[in-house]
């Protein structure tokens, strides 16, 4: 499980999403997010605290005492903070080229590695390699998530970059 987070204002939008939710403290937004990512994601309390502090300060939440468990931080979300939050779901649309080209891009690395002659990083016995093999289980993996979430069988598109955008109204000149 890699230990580094997502890209910048992921993680802060996604504690408005849970937080929306239910009130929430801080060790139950990171097992969220660690679950929402598929474990791939595991923000640190120094990364979470800071983000549900400045929400306070900002007055997006607030703490709330729970006689039940008066030793944990609970914050739950005010109604700045539920404007803030529309106002993030506004500009996350724009947001899905820029997580597509981290999964391009990390791929594309990861295969120049697999088959470029001008990368020789080592295979070492119980790790990970840059072959054709795990590039193989990368791939299955990404459409083994796709089936599940969207309910359908992965069928291959046949369209160029150039065809699908064509089709779906996306500007590649962006």
């Amino acid at each position: 499980m890699r230990k580094s987070g997502p890209p910048k204002g992921l993680i802060a939008y996604l504690v408005l999403e849970l937080l929306e939710e239910k009130p929430r403290y801080g060790y139950e937004i990171l097992k969220e997010i660690r679950e929402i990512s598929g474990g791939h994601w595991e923000p640190s309390y120094g990364s979470v605290y800071p983000i549900l502090y400045k929400f306070e300060e900002k007055g997006w939440a607030e703490r709330i005492e729970r006689e039940d468990e008066p030793d944990r931080k609970y914050f739950e979300l005010t109604e700045d903070g539920r404007g803030e939050l529309e106002e993030r779901r506004e500009t996350g649309s724009e947001k899905a080229r820029d997580f597509a080209d981290v999964i391009l891009g990390f791929f594309h690395v990861y295969a120049a590695f697999s088959t470029d002659d001008r990368f020789e990083i080592p295979e070492m016995d119980g790790e990970w390699r840059f072959d054709e093999a795990f590039s193989h289980w990368v791939v299955e993996q990404v459409v083994r998530h796709h089936e599940h979430y969207f309910e359908t069988e992965f069928e291959r598109l046949e369209e160029t970059p150039e065809e699908f955008s064509e089709r779906h109204g996306v500007d590649l000149e962006d």
